[in-house]
Protein backbone atom coordinates (compact mmCIF):
# COMPACT_ATOMS: atom_id res chain seq x y z
CA UNK A 1 0.00 0.00 0.00
CA UNK A 2 1.38 3.39 -0.96
CA UNK A 3 1.52 6.42 1.28
CA UNK A 4 -1.27 7.99 -0.77
CA UNK A 5 -3.53 4.98 -0.30
CA UNK A 6 -2.84 4.94 3.39
CA UNK A 7 -3.66 8.62 3.66
CA UNK A 8 -6.86 8.19 1.72
CA UNK A 9 -7.95 5.17 3.75
CA UNK A 10 -6.82 5.58 7.38
CA UNK A 11 -7.24 2.67 9.78
CA UNK A 12 -8.65 4.83 12.58
CA UNK A 13 -11.21 7.62 12.60
CA UNK A 14 -9.46 10.98 12.57
CA UNK A 15 -12.22 12.45 14.73
CA UNK A 16 -12.56 9.95 17.60
CA UNK A 17 -9.69 7.47 16.93
CA UNK A 18 -12.07 4.50 16.71
CA UNK A 19 -10.87 1.62 14.50
CA UNK A 20 -12.62 1.85 11.13
CA UNK A 21 -14.58 -1.08 9.70
CA UNK A 22 -15.84 0.62 6.52
CA UNK A 23 -16.24 3.94 4.80
CA UNK A 24 -17.78 5.61 7.88
CA UNK A 25 -16.99 5.54 11.57
CA UNK A 26 -19.57 3.43 13.42
CA UNK A 27 -19.10 5.55 16.56
CA UNK A 28 -19.30 9.19 15.38
CA UNK A 29 -20.41 8.75 11.75
CA UNK A 30 -17.56 10.71 10.15
CA UNK A 31 -16.50 9.64 6.66
CA UNK A 32 -13.20 7.84 6.33
CA UNK A 33 -12.38 9.87 3.21
CA UNK A 34 -10.56 13.14 3.85
CA UNK A 35 -11.61 15.93 1.45
CA UNK A 36 -8.39 17.86 2.12
CA UNK A 37 -6.14 15.05 0.84
CA UNK A 38 -7.86 14.19 -2.42
CA UNK A 39 -9.37 16.51 -5.00
CA UNK A 40 -11.87 13.81 -5.98
CA UNK A 41 -13.02 13.49 -2.38
CA UNK A 42 -13.23 17.29 -2.08
CA UNK A 43 -15.62 17.38 -5.05
CA UNK A 44 -17.54 14.45 -3.58
CA UNK A 45 -17.85 16.33 -0.28
CA UNK A 46 -19.44 19.30 -2.04
CA UNK A 47 -22.06 17.25 -3.87
CA UNK A 48 -22.59 14.44 -1.41
CA UNK A 49 -25.43 16.05 0.49
CA UNK A 50 -27.14 17.07 -2.74
CA UNK A 51 -26.96 13.65 -4.35
CA UNK A 52 -27.98 11.98 -1.11
CA UNK A 53 -31.02 14.25 -0.96
CA UNK A 54 -31.68 14.01 -4.67
CA UNK A 55 -32.81 10.38 -4.77
CA UNK A 56 -35.13 10.78 -1.80
CA UNK A 57 -36.59 14.09 -2.86
CA UNK A 58 -37.74 12.75 -6.21
CA UNK A 59 -39.29 9.74 -4.50
CA UNK A 60 -40.93 12.06 -1.97
CA UNK A 61 -42.29 14.41 -4.63
CA UNK A 62 -43.61 11.47 -6.63
CA UNK A 63 -45.46 10.00 -3.65
CA UNK A 64 -46.55 13.45 -2.49
CA UNK A 65 -48.74 13.65 -5.58
CA UNK A 66 -50.86 10.82 -4.15
CA UNK A 67 -53.05 12.27 -1.35
CA UNK A 68 -51.84 11.15 2.09
CA UNK A 69 -49.34 8.52 0.95
CA UNK A 70 -46.19 10.20 2.31
CA UNK A 71 -47.79 11.38 5.57
CA UNK A 72 -49.35 7.98 6.30
CA UNK A 73 -46.09 6.15 5.55
CA UNK A 74 -44.04 8.56 7.64
CA UNK A 75 -46.37 8.21 10.63
CA UNK A 76 -46.26 4.44 10.21
CA UNK A 77 -42.49 4.53 10.75
CA UNK A 78 -41.31 4.41 7.12
CA UNK A 79 -39.19 7.56 7.35
CA UNK A 80 -35.99 6.51 5.57
CA UNK A 81 -37.36 6.62 1.98
CA UNK A 82 -38.63 10.19 2.32
CA UNK A 83 -37.29 13.66 2.94
CA UNK A 84 -38.18 14.82 6.45
CA UNK A 85 -41.41 16.86 6.37
CA UNK A 86 -40.00 20.17 7.62
CA UNK A 87 -36.98 19.98 5.32
CA UNK A 88 -39.23 19.28 2.32
CA UNK A 89 -41.57 22.11 3.26
CA UNK A 90 -38.72 24.61 3.65
CA UNK A 91 -37.29 23.64 0.25
CA UNK A 92 -40.64 23.93 -1.54
CA UNK A 93 -41.78 27.08 0.26
CA UNK A 94 -38.52 28.91 -0.47
CA UNK A 95 -38.58 27.81 -4.09
CA UNK A 96 -42.21 28.86 -4.44
CA UNK A 97 -41.51 32.16 -2.72
CA UNK A 98 -38.71 33.10 -5.12
CA UNK A 99 -40.68 32.05 -8.21
CA UNK A 100 -43.64 34.04 -6.89
CA UNK A 101 -41.46 37.13 -6.43
CA UNK A 102 -40.28 36.69 -10.00
CA UNK A 103 -43.84 36.33 -11.28
CA UNK A 104 -44.93 39.52 -9.53
CA UNK A 105 -41.99 41.69 -10.54
CA UNK A 106 -41.10 40.38 -13.99
CA UNK A 107 -43.41 42.89 -15.67
CA UNK A 108 -42.54 45.80 -13.40
CA UNK A 109 -41.04 48.82 -15.17
CA UNK A 110 -37.43 49.60 -14.41
CA UNK A 111 -36.88 52.42 -11.90
CA UNK A 112 -35.52 55.70 -13.22
CA UNK A 113 -32.68 57.66 -11.66
CA UNK A 114 -35.03 59.49 -9.31
CA UNK A 115 -36.62 56.24 -8.14
CA UNK A 116 -39.85 56.56 -10.12
CA UNK A 117 -41.04 53.84 -12.47
CA UNK A 118 -40.48 54.26 -16.18
CA UNK A 119 -42.15 52.49 -19.05
CA UNK A 120 -40.63 49.12 -19.88
CA UNK A 121 -40.93 49.86 -23.64
CA UNK A 122 -39.87 53.33 -24.86
CA UNK A 123 -42.70 55.38 -26.37
CA UNK A 124 -42.62 55.89 -30.15
CA UNK A 125 -42.62 59.45 -31.52
CA UNK A 126 -45.86 60.72 -33.06
CA UNK A 127 -46.11 62.45 -36.45
CA UNK A 128 -46.78 65.75 -34.70
CA UNK A 129 -47.44 66.96 -31.18
CA UNK A 130 -51.22 67.04 -31.64
CA UNK A 131 -51.23 63.27 -32.13
CA UNK A 132 -49.18 62.60 -28.98
CA UNK A 133 -51.46 61.10 -26.31
CA UNK A 134 -49.04 60.82 -23.38
CA UNK A 135 -46.11 62.62 -21.81
CA UNK A 136 -43.80 59.86 -23.04
CA UNK A 137 -44.98 60.30 -26.64
CA UNK A 138 -44.51 64.08 -26.43
CA UNK A 139 -40.95 63.68 -25.18
CA UNK A 140 -40.17 61.04 -27.82
CA UNK A 141 -41.54 63.34 -30.55
CA UNK A 142 -39.60 66.30 -29.17
CA UNK A 143 -36.38 64.28 -29.18
CA UNK A 144 -36.93 63.11 -32.76
CA UNK A 145 -37.47 66.67 -34.07
CA UNK A 146 -34.66 68.20 -32.01
CA UNK A 147 -32.21 65.49 -33.09
CA UNK A 148 -33.07 66.04 -36.77
CA UNK A 149 -32.80 69.83 -36.60
CA UNK A 150 -29.64 69.56 -34.52
CA UNK A 151 -28.02 67.25 -37.09
CA UNK A 152 -28.98 69.67 -39.88
CA UNK A 153 -27.54 72.62 -37.93
CA UNK A 154 -24.27 70.84 -37.34
CA UNK A 155 -24.06 69.95 -41.04
CA UNK A 156 -23.83 73.64 -42.03
CA UNK A 157 -20.31 75.13 -41.93
CA UNK A 158 -19.45 77.85 -39.45
CA UNK A 159 -19.58 80.60 -42.11
CA UNK A 160 -23.27 79.88 -42.80
CA UNK A 161 -24.46 81.48 -39.59
CA UNK A 162 -27.91 82.38 -40.94
CA UNK A 163 -28.69 78.76 -41.76
CA UNK A 164 -27.45 77.57 -38.40
CA UNK A 165 -29.55 80.23 -36.63
CA UNK A 166 -32.56 79.06 -38.64
CA UNK A 167 -32.13 75.53 -37.25
CA UNK A 168 -31.80 76.96 -33.74
CA UNK A 169 -35.07 78.84 -34.26
CA UNK A 170 -36.74 75.64 -35.43
CA UNK A 171 -35.53 73.81 -32.33
CA UNK A 172 -36.94 76.59 -30.17
CA UNK A 173 -40.33 76.27 -31.87
CA UNK A 174 -40.28 72.49 -31.37
CA UNK A 175 -39.65 72.93 -27.65
CA UNK A 176 -42.43 75.50 -27.41
CA UNK A 177 -44.91 73.19 -29.14
CA UNK A 178 -43.84 70.30 -26.92
CA UNK A 179 -44.27 72.34 -23.74
CA UNK A 180 -47.70 73.52 -24.92
CA UNK A 181 -48.83 69.92 -25.55
CA UNK A 182 -47.48 68.78 -22.19
CA UNK A 183 -49.47 71.50 -20.44
CA UNK A 184 -52.63 70.34 -22.23
CA UNK A 185 -52.09 66.71 -21.24
CA UNK A 186 -51.39 67.57 -17.62
CA UNK A 187 -54.46 69.75 -17.34
CA UNK A 188 -56.65 66.94 -18.72
CA UNK A 189 -55.69 63.66 -16.96
CA UNK A 190 -56.07 60.33 -18.67
CA UNK A 191 -59.79 59.48 -18.37
CA UNK A 192 -58.98 55.79 -18.04
CA UNK A 193 -56.78 56.45 -15.00
CA UNK A 194 -59.38 58.76 -13.47
CA UNK A 195 -62.08 56.17 -14.00
CA UNK A 196 -59.94 53.46 -12.40
CA UNK A 197 -59.29 55.62 -9.35
CA UNK A 198 -62.97 56.45 -9.04
CA UNK A 199 -63.76 52.76 -9.14
CA UNK A 200 -61.42 51.93 -6.25
CA UNK A 201 -62.72 54.87 -4.25
CA UNK A 202 -66.32 53.75 -4.72
CA UNK A 203 -65.52 50.05 -4.28
CA UNK A 204 -64.22 50.65 -0.74
CA UNK A 205 -66.97 52.47 1.09
CA UNK A 206 -66.53 52.74 4.88
CA UNK A 207 -69.77 54.09 6.39
CA UNK A 208 -71.33 54.01 2.88
CA UNK A 209 -69.01 56.80 1.69
CA UNK A 210 -66.12 56.62 -0.81
CA UNK A 211 -62.81 55.74 0.82
CA UNK A 212 -60.40 58.53 1.66
CA UNK A 213 -57.28 58.00 3.74
CA UNK A 214 -57.80 61.23 5.71
CA UNK A 215 -61.53 61.90 5.80
CA UNK A 216 -63.03 58.41 5.50
CA UNK A 217 -60.42 55.70 6.12
CA UNK A 218 -60.96 51.99 6.54
CA UNK A 219 -61.24 51.16 10.24
CA UNK A 220 -61.17 47.50 11.35
CA UNK A 221 -62.58 47.49 14.87
CA UNK A 222 -60.43 44.70 16.28
CA UNK A 223 -57.16 46.06 14.84
CA UNK A 224 -55.05 48.63 16.73
CA UNK A 225 -54.77 52.15 15.36
CA UNK A 226 -51.24 51.53 14.06
CA UNK A 227 -52.44 48.58 11.97
CA UNK A 228 -55.39 50.56 10.58
CA UNK A 229 -53.12 53.43 9.58
CA UNK A 230 -50.78 50.96 7.86
CA UNK A 231 -53.74 49.42 6.01
CA UNK A 232 -54.92 52.79 4.71
CA UNK A 233 -51.41 53.70 3.57
CA UNK A 234 -51.23 50.46 1.62
CA UNK A 235 -54.63 51.10 0.02
CA UNK A 236 -53.41 54.53 -1.07
CA UNK A 237 -50.29 53.04 -2.64
CA UNK A 238 -52.31 50.36 -4.38
CA UNK A 239 -54.53 53.08 -5.81
CA UNK A 240 -51.47 54.75 -7.32
CA UNK A 241 -50.50 51.45 -8.94
CA UNK A 242 -53.96 50.76 -10.39
CA UNK A 243 -53.08 52.01 -13.90
CA UNK A 244 -50.54 49.18 -14.15
CA UNK A 245 -53.11 46.70 -12.88
CA UNK A 246 -55.52 47.90 -15.54
CA UNK A 247 -52.89 47.33 -18.23
CA UNK A 248 -51.80 43.96 -16.81
CA UNK A 249 -54.47 42.26 -14.61
CA UNK A 250 -52.19 39.21 -14.32
CA UNK A 251 -50.19 41.19 -11.72
CA UNK A 252 -53.12 40.94 -9.28
CA UNK A 253 -53.31 37.17 -9.75
CA UNK A 254 -49.55 36.81 -9.29
CA UNK A 255 -49.43 39.13 -6.29
CA UNK A 256 -52.00 37.05 -4.42
CA UNK A 257 -50.22 33.77 -5.07
CA UNK A 258 -46.89 35.38 -4.25
CA UNK A 259 -48.24 36.12 -0.78
CA UNK A 260 -49.63 32.63 -0.16
CA UNK A 261 -46.30 30.76 0.39
CA UNK A 262 -45.30 33.14 3.19
CA UNK A 263 -48.74 32.80 4.76
CA UNK A 264 -48.66 29.00 4.60
CA UNK A 265 -45.21 28.90 6.17
CA UNK A 266 -46.38 30.93 9.16
CA UNK A 267 -49.73 29.18 9.60
CA UNK A 268 -48.56 25.55 9.58
CA UNK A 269 -48.44 25.30 13.41
CA UNK A 270 -51.96 26.77 13.58
CA UNK A 271 -53.29 24.20 11.15
CA UNK A 272 -51.66 21.40 13.16
CA UNK A 273 -53.34 22.73 16.30
CA UNK A 274 -56.70 22.76 14.52
CA UNK A 275 -56.16 19.15 13.45
CA UNK A 276 -55.33 18.28 17.06
CA UNK A 277 -58.65 19.78 18.21
CA UNK A 278 -60.78 18.24 15.46
CA UNK A 279 -59.19 14.78 15.81
CA UNK A 280 -58.59 14.74 19.57
CA UNK A 281 -60.38 11.39 19.88
CA UNK A 282 -57.68 9.70 17.75
CA UNK A 283 -55.15 10.11 20.56
CA UNK A 284 -52.46 11.32 18.19
CA UNK A 285 -49.84 13.69 19.57
CA UNK A 286 -49.53 17.27 18.36
CA UNK A 287 -46.27 16.46 16.52
CA UNK A 288 -48.07 13.75 14.54
CA UNK A 289 -50.68 16.27 13.45
CA UNK A 290 -47.82 18.62 12.64
CA UNK A 291 -46.41 16.02 10.23
CA UNK A 292 -49.78 15.89 8.45
CA UNK A 293 -49.95 19.70 8.37
CA UNK A 294 -46.42 20.08 7.01
CA UNK A 295 -46.84 17.50 4.24
CA UNK A 296 -50.22 18.95 3.24
CA UNK A 297 -48.72 22.44 3.06
CA UNK A 298 -45.75 21.08 1.14
CA UNK A 299 -48.19 19.84 -1.48
CA UNK A 300 -49.95 23.23 -1.52
CA UNK A 301 -46.59 24.91 -2.18
CA UNK A 302 -45.87 22.41 -4.94
CA UNK A 303 -49.27 23.11 -6.50
CA UNK A 304 -48.74 26.87 -6.22
CA UNK A 305 -45.30 26.49 -7.76
CA UNK A 306 -46.85 24.76 -10.77
CA UNK A 307 -49.47 27.53 -11.08
CA UNK A 308 -46.82 30.27 -10.98
CA UNK A 309 -44.58 28.47 -13.47
CA UNK A 310 -47.56 28.16 -15.80
CA UNK A 311 -48.12 31.89 -15.39
CA UNK A 312 -44.53 32.61 -16.42
CA UNK A 313 -44.89 30.18 -19.32
CA UNK A 314 -48.09 31.91 -20.42
CA UNK A 315 -46.33 35.29 -20.42
CA UNK A 316 -43.48 33.85 -22.49
CA UNK A 317 -45.86 32.30 -25.04
CA UNK A 318 -48.25 35.27 -25.24
CA UNK A 319 -46.44 36.91 -28.14
CA UNK A 320 -45.66 33.65 -29.93
CA UNK A 321 -48.90 31.68 -29.54
CA UNK A 322 -51.80 33.82 -28.24
CA UNK A 323 -54.06 30.77 -28.17
CA UNK A 324 -51.84 29.19 -25.49
CA UNK A 325 -53.48 31.43 -22.88
CA UNK A 326 -56.57 29.22 -22.90
CA UNK A 327 -54.48 26.11 -22.24
CA UNK A 328 -52.46 27.76 -19.49
CA UNK A 329 -55.57 29.20 -17.84
CA UNK A 330 -57.33 25.83 -18.00
CA UNK A 331 -54.37 24.04 -16.44
CA UNK A 332 -54.18 26.62 -13.66
CA UNK A 333 -57.90 26.22 -12.96
CA UNK A 334 -57.54 22.44 -12.69
CA UNK A 335 -54.62 22.82 -10.29
CA UNK A 336 -56.67 25.19 -8.12
CA UNK A 337 -59.63 22.80 -8.05
CA UNK A 338 -57.36 19.86 -7.17
CA UNK A 339 -56.17 21.54 -3.96
CA UNK A 340 -59.34 21.04 -1.84
CA UNK A 341 -59.95 17.59 -3.31
CA UNK A 342 -56.40 16.53 -2.48
CA UNK A 343 -56.67 17.76 1.11
CA UNK A 344 -59.97 15.92 1.61
CA UNK A 345 -58.56 12.65 0.30
CA UNK A 346 -55.42 13.12 2.41
CA UNK A 347 -57.45 13.72 5.56
CA UNK A 348 -59.46 10.54 4.93
CA UNK A 349 -56.39 8.42 4.20
CA UNK A 350 -54.43 9.53 7.27
CA UNK A 351 -57.21 9.52 9.90
CA UNK A 352 -59.38 6.75 8.38
CA UNK A 353 -62.74 7.81 9.79
CA UNK A 354 -66.17 7.38 8.23
CA UNK A 355 -66.63 9.48 5.13
CA UNK A 356 -69.54 11.41 6.61
CA UNK A 357 -67.49 12.31 9.69
CA UNK A 358 -64.53 13.25 7.51
CA UNK A 359 -66.69 15.45 5.28
CA UNK A 360 -68.18 17.31 8.25
CA UNK A 361 -64.81 17.88 9.90
CA UNK A 362 -63.21 18.79 6.61
CA UNK A 363 -65.94 21.31 5.84
CA UNK A 364 -65.73 23.12 9.18
CA UNK A 365 -61.94 22.91 9.43
CA UNK A 366 -61.51 23.95 5.81
CA UNK A 367 -63.82 26.94 6.15
CA UNK A 368 -62.06 28.21 9.28
CA UNK A 369 -58.57 27.76 7.92
CA UNK A 370 -59.41 29.08 4.46
CA UNK A 371 -60.79 32.25 6.07
CA UNK A 372 -57.57 32.78 8.03
CA UNK A 373 -55.36 32.09 4.99
CA UNK A 374 -57.43 34.36 2.73
CA UNK A 375 -57.33 37.26 5.18
CA UNK A 376 -53.59 36.91 5.76
CA UNK A 377 -52.83 36.48 2.05
CA UNK A 378 -54.99 39.51 1.19
CA UNK A 379 -53.07 41.63 3.69
CA UNK A 380 -49.74 40.50 2.23
CA UNK A 381 -51.08 40.96 -1.30
CA UNK A 382 -51.98 44.58 -0.51
CA UNK A 383 -48.47 45.13 0.80
CA UNK A 384 -47.03 43.51 -2.33
CA UNK A 385 -49.19 45.55 -4.72
CA UNK A 386 -48.25 48.70 -2.84
CA UNK A 387 -44.57 48.16 -3.62
CA UNK A 388 -44.32 46.66 -7.08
Amino acid sequence: MTMSDSADHPHACENCATQLQGGFCHRCGQSAHSPVRSFAHAVEEVFESFWHLDGRIFRTLRDLLVPGRVAAAYLAGKRMPYVAPMRLFVILSLLTFFVARLAVHMDAPAPSADGSATAAVPAKPAKDFRQARSVEEVEATRKAFVDNFGAARDAFPENMGAARRGMETAIGKVNAEADKRLAELRSAPDPNVAQTRDNIATAITPDDQPWNAQTNPVEVAWLPGLANRWLNRQIGRVQQNLPRLRDNPQLLFNAFFAAVPSVLFVLVPLFALMLRVFYIETGRLYLEHLVVAVYSHAFLCLDLLAILLLSLLGDALAGIAPWSGWLVGGAQTLLLLWMPVYLLLMQQRVYRQFWLVTLVKYGVLGWLYFSVVTFAAAALMIASLARF
